[in-house]
């Protein structure tokens, strides 16, 4: 009997990496795109559904039929739990027969603020009664690659985390961990803390930057307060940039750093260097 696997958000980064890896690790699996507008996830090559978490009466429908749902989390933070919890609903009352969850490293102990929408959901999750898998990712490589244009014209990379070391991994990386658990069987009922291989501080990381781009580029630590002033500069919503500014202090006190390897373990192959994710962003 084919399996059906649905995943949410499936245009956005993650999901559009989790459904090329579904093709390649489940090819007999039928996949289901669920996006706000299903013309957007035409290239993906699978069926697409229209599904917008804010929507909570227009959720079951789409649901009907899923076997294995995997919930990438909002990127909308209107009341992202709230989102969540529609979601979860919706998929009890289909009849789905789990849900994977991406959650974020250290889940229920972490200390950062961006942490409590993903406390709320874990809890929505054990109280709903489906059967669970729940992925708690940690930082991506892309988080601190993703600008490097912009910290390369200004001369630094700047942030909160003076001497702290993280565990990031690719988007590509969380990807195939969503494709393994979604098409294989034994993963119900586990909680897994994901994070690279290669733990950093923001030194080392501004070291390999600057030995790749040919120039010195110094990782210039700033005050919270200062560094959410700086995100605020750039346009980002007061609200967003207070969170994103205390992930990075916390990171500091290690919130996302984690050796124990579960992800390489879990994928079959180990994390993606960061020597490779920096080329690829200076690429």
């Amino acid at each position: 009997m084919t399996q059906t696997i649905a995943i949410t958000g499936a245009t956005g980064h993650l999901g559009r990496l989790a459904v090329a890896a579904l093709k390649r690790r489940a090819p007999g699996a039928h996949l289901v795109a669920l996006v706000r507008d299903p013309a957007k996830a035409a290239d993906l090559g699978v069926e697409a559904r229209a599904f917008d978490y804010a929507a909570p009466a227009t959720l079951e429908a789409p649901l009907k039929g899923v076997d294995v749902l995997v919930l990438i989390s909002s990127s909308d933070f209107n009341d992202r739990a709230g989102q969540h919890r529609n979601v979860i609903a919706a998929a009890k009352a289909a009849g789905v027969g789990r849900v994977i969850y991406t959650s974020i490293l250290k889940g229920t102990d972490s200390p950062m603020i961006l942490a409590e929408d993903h406390k709320a959901t874990e809890i929505a999750l054990a109280a709903s009664g489906l059967p669970t898998t729940v992925l708690r990712n940690g930082w991506y490589t892309e988080n601190y690659t993703g600008n490097l244009a912009g910290s390369l014209a200004a001369g630094a990379i700047v942030g909160v985390n003076a001497s702290g070391k993280v565990s990031p991994a690719t988007r590509a990386d969380f990807a195939e961990a969503i494709a393994v658990v979604a098409s294989e069987d034994g993963h119900t009922g586990t909680v897994y803390e994901l994070a690279g291989d290669e733990s950093f501080t923001m030194t080392d990381f501004a070291a390999e930057v600057s030995r790749q781009a040919g120039k010195e580029v110094p990782y210039a630590p700033m005050p919270q307060a200062a560094y959410a002033d700086l995100l605020k500069s750039f346009g980002l919503p007061e609200g967003f940039a207070q969170i994103l500014a205390d992930s990075d202090a916390r990171s500091a006190e290690g919130a996302l750093q984690d050796d124990s390897r579960t992800l390489s373990r879990l994928i079959g192959r180990p994390t993606t260097p960061l020597s490779v994710a920096v080329a690829a962003a200076l690429a």
